[in-house]
């Protein structure tokens, strides 16, 4: 359960720049919740998470350093759907968990949240608002393969298995278009940055129901 905090949820689609808004919002002291970082710290060597996953599929999903091997987890799960959706039945409630405690715990005028699948996986219903940074699809593709090395046929099936652009935008109740120059992205962080600090303001003064 999130304490009154006002917490955004960033999202965006692939390569769509998620990152670099996240890090605008962190130059003013933003603290960011990065649903990504915590998805590689529950599985790190050691944790609770890698010790029941390798029980389940075996030491073959361990490099030699006894970290997790992913692109041996990723063909454990991939084309298995019944696999797939055990690891995401474990891993899921340990990040969303570790989400909230960082949310809780922050000290920042609000908090961002970063999740790539923020409305796919329903995690809009822990946010205060939501903000999409969009781009089109034909740079999607472009910015993936450049900075992925992957072809284009796998970029297109990551595409296919997230939410499609126009659904993002109806969910939304922000938009960062990152389709321009650098100059413009800043000029819409710091706007939407003023806003949210009076959101924020308005919600920590608002008696409890």
């Amino acid at each position: 359960m999130i304490n009154k905090r006002f917490v955004v949820g960033l999202t965006g689609g692939i390569a769509s720049g998620k990152t670099t808004v996240a890090n605008l919002f962190a130059a003013y002291g933003i603290q960011l919740v990065d649903a990504d970082v915590i998805a590689r710290e529950v599985v790190q060597k050691g944790s609770k998470g890698l010790t029941i996953i390798t029980e389940h599929f075996g030491n073959e999903i361990l490099l030699p350093d006894g970290q997790l091997d992913r692109a041996a987890l990723r063909s454990k799960v991939f084309n298995n759907e019944a696999q797939r959706l055990w690891l995401n039945s474990l891993l899921h409630p340990m990040i969303r968990q570790t989400m909230l405690e960082q949310v809780n715990t922050s000290t920042s005028a609000y908090v961002i949240m970063v999740v790539p699948l923020l409305f796919e996986n329903q995690l809009d219903s822990l946010v205060t608002t939501t903000l999409v940074v969009d781009i089109s699809p034909e740079l999607q593709i472009s910015r993936t393969m450049q900075r992925d090395g992957v072809s284009l046929q796998q970029v297109e099936h990551i595409l296919a298995s997230q939410m499609s652009r126009q659904q993002r935008i109806d969910k939304a109740d922000h938009i960062i278009d990152n389709q321009g120059d650098i100059n413009l992205l800043r000029s819409q962080v710091a706007r939407l940055h003023q806003l949210f600090l009076q959101q924020a303001d308005e919600l920590s003064i608002k008696p409890n129901d």
